[in-house]
Parts: C-alpha cells; structure tokens; sequence
C-alpha cells in the first residue's frame, strides 16, 4: 500500500485477510481462539498524530515520508490517513515557515499531535540553535493557529505554552478525561482506542479483588479499569508517563491506584520474591511493547487467576499465550484495526486460569 493513502473499497477484504492470518498463525501453536470480537476503524481520517520529515527543495520546502520498503521520498500535501485537523495544520503550518525565513531556516521534523476535542500539539525540530527571534514567531503562530507549539534542536526543547493536549473518551460509565504529553505513547487511532477501552473495561466487569497493571503508560487503560476493581497497582518505566498517569487519575478522581516508576521486568523480578499470602491481586492486565512479555513478566503472570492483554503484535501474542497455555485458557479474543491498510493489527485476548 501506498505510504499514508486510504483504499476505502479495499478496507474490508483487508481486515478479514489480517484476522485471517492471525486464527492460523494461533492455530499453528494448537491454539483454538474464540470466534473474534472484530472492531473496525473508520476507512479516513482516524490517526491522531503523524510526524513528517521537512524536506527543501530550492525555494521550496514540504512534507516527505519514506516508503518503508525502497526508501523512496514521497511528498506528502496531505494526509488521507491523519485527522481532519492534522490536515488543515499541515496546510497552514508550512504556509507559515514557507512565509518566514526564521521558522524555515533548517526546519528538520514536524509533529502533529491531535485530538477528538480539537486540540493540537505541534513540534518543529530544527537542526540549529532556537534564539528568541524564533520564540517571537511561534508565540505568534500558536495565537494564529490555536495550538501549542514546541521548538527543538539539539539539547533544546522550547515550550511555548504548554506540552500537552487534553483528550476525552466516553465509555458506557462515563467520560475520561487525559492530558497527553510530547513524546509519551497515545492509542493513534481514537475511534479504535475507545472500543479497546470498553472492550478491557467489559472483559473485567465479572472479575473479583485487585488489579496489578504493567506497562500503564499515561493511564489509558488504567483510570477506566479502576472502577472495575477495588484497588489498582500500577506500573510504568518512564518517568513522564508516571507523572501523566498520576495527574490523570487525580484529574478523573481515581483514587485506588498506586503508581509506581518501574520496568515490567524489574518490577517482576522484585514481586516474585515477596510474600503474597494476603495479596488481594487476582487480575494481571497487560499491554506491552512489540515484544511482548519478558521470561521474568511470563513467570509473574502464572501467579494470578485472570490476564487481560492488550497486544500490538499478535506473533508475540501468540508465543505468550503457547507460553501460558498449559495454565491458562483464551475465553474471550478480539481485533482491533488501529492501522488500517497495513499489515498491523491489534489484539485482545482475556486468559482465565484452568480449573
């Protein structure tokens, strides 16, 4: 597929061939998988952020990205896959630098991060030195635009204003509210990432004492799982991400978790050694990077009776699973198609503890 285009024909026949994939690559391992929640994305406009490389040209400059597989420049005018408003701001932001030499002048990178209650966060990475004179310009630019606007180089980050968004998800108990920082991991496709709220939320209605959450990032998962459960230790290695969680939780008034900065590795290794005789955690809820769970995590999650894990890689997922499947059995399995086109697809799969 072409980089950054939608085929919205195509969209289905798409999804199916990825589930498709996934069931054998599962059944490859023995695994027999519930027939799959499928929850679909919008065929546009459903990503929330994109970067672009900024590449000049003689007089003139633009947006590129890279085809992954021959490196191709390709320019990028719009953006079929980014919101709407990522779109309408990469029209008026390379207006702006086009007309300005001080906000063009070794323009490197520009981040776009989006939000469904239309609020946007915009970074310019430069590679030479911020002086005042480009301060000057982007506080006017933030006010002509109405975003927040971050400058960077190298060891220099400006901040404008304010270096976070607020975003809002409405589940079937209410409505969450996250500020999402520059540079901490956000769901990329909002419309996708509220069934995967709902779907965790769903999964965990049924299920009795604690939760202990590994890889919490911001709190994505974390504040709409809280109210499932009566206390939530949570845990998450970068130190941003910790402070965004904590802030989030105070912001929603979740008031039973405990955050702790902490590697999912570290922490487990750690946990293994305690007493856990009067431990009320019964449920492990996992969502972890593309290389899924670390011998360490494999072994503390053998310790719990329920596993709710989110996946970004089903390979990994699948390996974990075979991992666990001596113990464990998949009750309830679902898609999520946060990149559409691609060969991307995340999964659910809720793990009960054979009797």
């Amino acid at each position: 597929m072409s980089v950054g285009q939608v085929f919205p024909d195509q969209y289905h026949s798409l999804l199916q061939d990825k589930i498709a994939l996934v069931n054998s690559q599962f059944a490859e391992d023995g695994l027999v998988l519930p027939t799959p929640t499928v929850y679909e994305s919008e065929v546009s406009h459903y990503r929330m952020r994109a970067e672009f490389r900024v590449w000049h040209e003689a007089d003139d400059s633009f947006y590129i990205m890279f085809n992954p597989e021959t490196k191709e420049r390709i320019r990028m005018d719009e953006f079929p896959v980014g919101s709407a408003l990522i779109n309408t701001l990469m029209t008026q932001v390379r207006d702006a630098f086009m007309a300005d030499p001080i906000l063009r002048r070794k323009l490197y990178q520009v981040e776009f991060l989006t939000t469904t209650t239309a609020q946007a966060l915009v970074s310019m990475i430069y590679h030479r030195p911020l002086e005042d004179d480009w301060l000057e310009k982007a506080q006017q630019l933030e006010k002509d635009l109405g975003v927040h606007i971050i400058g960077r180089s190298r060891k220099q980050k400006i901040v404008v204003s304010q270096n976070w968004v607020e975003e809002t998800f409405t589940l079937n108990d209410g409505v969450y509210t996250y500020h999402q920082y520059e540079n901490t991991f956000t769901q990329p496709n909002a419309g996708v990432a509220t069934h995967m709220l709902q779907w965790a939320v769903d999964q965990a209605a049924s299920l009795e004492g604690d939760l202990l959450e590994l890889y919490c990032g911001i709190g994505n998962f974390t504040l709409p799982l809280s109210r499932q459960f009566d206390a939530v230790t949570a845990t998450e290695i970068s130190k941003l991400s910790t402070k965004a969680a904590t802030e989030n939780a105070a912001l929603n008034g979740c008031d039973n978790i405990q955050f702790l900065k902490a590697s999912s590795e570290d922490f487990s290794a750690q946990w293994l050694k305690t007493d856990r005789t009067e431990s009320a955690l019964d449920t492990l809820f996992v969502d972890p990077p593309r290389a899924g769970l670390d011998p360490a995590t494999l072994d503390l999650a053998r310790h719990f009776k329920n596993i709710i894990y989110i996946s970004c890689n089903p390979e990994t997922l699948r390996a974990n699973c075979a991992a666990l499947s001596d113990a464990y059995d998949i009750q309830q399995f679902a898609c999520f198609d946060q990149f559409p086109y691609t060969h991307h697809l995340e999964c659910g799969a809720l793990l009960i503890r054979k009797s």
